[in-house]
């Protein structure tokens, strides 16, 4: 059989067992290898893309860029990065984000270890063995001790769920896998179907360059300006001069960032005029100050509608027509508790000529048509749909991978009712199988490079101390994890956070349990419940070691 498998065009020849396997090739996968070659175990990996940068490789829309301060949206593992790297703006773009992965990934050489163009399409835990078979559609088969998925809370796009697609005779394309080759809108009429966070991100930059946009919104979503531009000489001085210092400090926030504007009280304590004055330094200041600025927005109603009228005041102060301004308010769920959006002029491009929207709360889709669009009230002819319909988050990924842990239990079986996971970390029943931003975890709720470091660093610590004490499985405890979901799901029902149907619920997904996918209660409270855990012998968690695992 020989140690491995064949070579391929897609990488170097994959080994039939090794110590770990990693599936992703994003931000956690590359530091995932990093981490494990200095505790001196063998990795490999794989990817579906072509190369590495995960989310950022195929969420290449015109307009993707990040909505984390480029500062802060940074590893923190090595010195020589942090001295290095150099941005370019504020808020960093997807072609700028990709090239940053691909210098890490050339700078310690992270690539030689992975196999690109690769899916794991199944992974099964072997009981006797304490070892996972891996199995990819390339049609190799690995055996590893220790399974890391890394694959990502944003990287399955959810498909679109319209009749008729199949007929159009235009062309249809994805933000969340949008082609490599280039998509000319150039004289096009061409329709946006979403207004999430994608959606609202390419609408400006395709309303410039198509002939004519149709935007067609289901339900209008807050967003705030960005106010991107170059990086402020002066604090990136600042925070250059102890960089290493500002990433531990963004470690111990809420969001994984620096509390730039931030009161510490709630916005009911304050006068309405001191109330507005915040309000609008936070607007002027871009990022999600507005969602932090009073220590309520997202617990107290009458703070968050307060929060919400202000931006209310903005979407009309923004858009000419005052009838179709009205149908761009966000009403029918509390702010910042779908994903607030940061955009570049997103409500004044409604002004433009070319541009229209269709309310699909008044006239909805009925089918795609071999010209365009079929809504209740007629047919919209296109050259181009764009989905900016989101993804099937946080559960989707870690599903895909087709994983099978004791007892012949599948994930999703035993995720029938909802994900739990302890920490976000591991799952009960899948012994050595660490996911990375895993369900009731921070994950996109803070910085995720904080998130990924944090993570990685957690997960490859932990093997090395089993590596040391001659311990060769570990898992879940049922209770423990149960325990943790009832903390997750109780902190979220304190929250406005439940009253929206959001992807942070699993809602935007058909059939999928609602259940709050991620730890609200902050990076700190968190990164501070694991370290107490680790400290008191990984409480919560089972180990095996080598002799009684062996019997």
């Amino acid at each position: 059989m020989g140690d491995v498998n064949a070579a391929t065009s897609a990488g170097p020849p994959v080994p039939r067992r090794v110590d770990v396997i990693v599936v992703g090739a994003g931000f956690a996968g590359l530091y995932a290898h990093y981490k494990l070659r200095q505790i001196g175990l063998t990795a490999f990996g794989f990817e579906g893309a072509p190369d590495v940068g995960g989310t950022w490789y195929w969420n290449c829309y015109p307009g993707a860029r990040c909505d984390v301060e480029s500062l802060d949206y940074s590893y923190s593992f090595a010195p020589e990065l942090l001295t290095e790297w150099k941005w370019s703006e504020r808020f960093a773009t997807q072609p700028e984000i990709l090239k940053y992965a691909n210098y890490v990934a050339d700078r310690f050489d992270l690539r030689r270890d992975y196999q690109f163009d690769t899916k794991v399409i199944a992974a099964d835990f072997e009981e006797a063995a304490n070892e996972w078979v891996v199995k990819t559609d390339r049609g190799d088969t690995v055996r590893c001790r220790y399974f890391l998925a890394a694959v990502g809370g944003l990287s399955v796009p959810k498909a679109p769920e319209i009749e008729g697609i199949e007929t159009f005779n235009g062309r249809w394309v994805q933000t969340g896998n949008w082609p490599k080759e280039p998509v000319d809108v150039k004289g096009k009429h061409v329709a946006v179907i979403g207004t999430g966070s994608s959606g609202i991100q390419c609408i400006p930059l395709l309303a410039q360059d198509s002939a004519h946009l149709t935007v067609f919104q289901r339900t209008p979503n807050f967003s705030v300006p960005a106010h991107n531009g170059p990086i402020d000489p002066a604090y990136e001085a600042r925070v250059r001069a102890d960089y290493a210092a500002h990433h531990k400090r963004n470690r111990m926030t809420k969001g994984g960032v620096p509390p730039r504007i931030n009161t510490g009280v709630s916005a009911m304590s304050v006068s309405a005029q001191e109330r507005r004055a915040k309000f609008e330094e936070a607007w002027n200041f871009g990022t999600f100050a507005l969602q932090s600025v009073f220590n309520d927005t997202s617990s107290n109603p009458d703070s968050n509608a307060a929060a919400a009228a202000f931006v209310h005041d903005k979407i009309r102060a923004a858009v000419n027509d005052p009838a179709l301004a009205e149908k761009l308010l966000p009403t029918t769920f509390p702010f910042g508790t779908k994903r607030l959006c940061l955009d570049t002029g997103y409500y004044a491009t409604f002004n433009r000529d070319n541009v229209d929207l269709v309310d699909l709360r008044e006239t909805p889709i009925e089918r795609i048509t071999p010209a365009g669009i079929q809504t209740t009230a007629g047919e919209y002819p296109f050259d181009l749909i764009v989905f900016a319909t989101g993804f099937d988050a946080v559960t989707g990924p870690l599903f895909a991978l087709g994983l099978t842990g004791i007892g012949g239990i599948s994930l999703k079986d035993a995720w029938a009712q909802g994900p739990q996971s302890y920490l976000g970390l591991m799952v009960s029943g899948f012994p050595n199988m660490f996911t990375v931003n895993g369900p009731s975890s921070p994950s996109v709720l803070a910085n995720m490079l904080q998130t990924i470091e944090h993570h990685v660093d957690w997960i490859v610590d932990c093997i090395a101390h089993m590596e040391m004490n001659g311990l060769v499985r570990i898992d879940a405890d049922h209770d423990a994890q149960v325990a943790w979901a009832h903390e997750v799901a109780s902190m979220a029902e304190q929250t406005l956070y439940t009253k929206a149907d959001s992807w942070y619920m699993g809602a935007n997904v058909p059939g999928k349990p609602r259940v709050f996918l991620m730890f609200i209660g902050g990076l700190d409270r968190y990164v501070e419940r694991v370290e107490r855990i680790v400290s008191e012998g990984y409480s919560g968690f089972n180990f095996v070691p080598a002799k009684a695992g062996n019997e």
